[in-house]
C-alpha cells in the first residue's frame, strides 16, 4: 500500500467512527449561542489558527454568528506576547473582548491544550478564564485526553486511527466539522455562492 492509500484509507476510517451526537450537540449550542446574541470566539495556535481565520469567515456569513478569532490580529497577539507572554495572549484578548456568560468560545486544538507538558497553555488559561464567567465551551479535537474535551460543553474528537498522523487528521478534520456545522440546516442562514448559482433540477 502506498503512503497515500494509507492516508485516505485512515481518513475514510474516520468518518464512519466520527459521532454524530456530538456534532449536533455542538449545533445545538451554536444554534442558543445565536438565539441569545452571543458572540464566538475560535482559539486555535499553528495550523489550527490558520483553521480558526477560515471558520470565522464563514460562521459570520453563512450561519450570521457573530465571530472572532484573536489570531487575526498579528500586531496585538505579538504584542502581547512580547509584553506579558505568551501564555496569557488568549486570556487577556478575551478580557479586553468583555467576554460574557452569553458568549462562547471554539476551541481547533489537536491536543486541546496541557499545562502538565506545556503544550498551549493559553488554551488552558483561556478555558479557566472561559469557565469562571460562565461561557460556554466548545471544540474539535484530536484527543480526548486534553484539556478541552475535559472541560467542553460540548465537543467532538477526532478519532485516532493512527498515531504517527494525529495532527494531520485533526487539523483536516477541523475543516470537515465546521463546515458541517455551518452548512447544518439548524444553523445555515445564507446560501453559499456556488450552490446559489447551480442549475436548478
Amino acid at each position: 500500500m502506498s503512503y497515500s492509500e494509507q492516508h485516505l484509507a485512515e481518513t475514510a476510517r474516520i468518518c464512519t467512527q466520527l459521532d454524530p451526537a456530538a456534532c449536533e450537540h455542538c449545533v445545538t449550542e451554536l444554534r442558543a449561542l445565536r438565539d441569545r446574541g452571543g458572540r464566538l470566539f475560535i482559539l486555535g495556535v499553528g495550523g489550527s489558527a490558520a483553521n480558526a481565520s477560515h471558520a470565522v469567515n464563514d460562521f459570520r456569513k453563512i450561519a450570521g454568528i457573530e465571530c472572532y478569532a484573536p489570531t487575526d490580529n498579528v500586531s496585538e497577539l505579538t504584542a502581547r506576547t512580547n509584553d506579558e507572554g505568551w501564555a496569557s495572549v488568549f486570556v487577556e484578548w478575551l478580557r479586553g473582548s468583555r467576554l460574557a456568560a452569553r458568549d462562547a468560545i471554539l476551541v481547533l486544538s489537536v491536543g486541546g491544550g496541557n499545562l502538565e507538558h506545556n503544550i498551549s497553555p493559553n488554551l488552558v488559561h483561556a478555558l479557566e478564564y472561559a469557565k469562571a464567567v460562565g461561557t460556554k465551551i466548545l471544540g474539535i479535537v484530536g484527543k480526548d485526553g486534553g484539556h478541552t474535551a475535559r472541560l467542553a460543553d460540548a465537543c467532538v474528537v477526532i478519532p485516532v486511527i493512527n498515531p504517527a498522523n494525529i495532527t494531520p487528521h485533526s487539523e483536516a478534520f477541523q475543516a470537515v466539522i465546521w463546515h458541517l456545522f455551518v452548512s447544518h440546516p439548524q444553523l445555515k442562514a445564507a446560501e453559499t455562492k456556488w450552490e446559489s448559482v447551480a442549475p436548478q433540477a
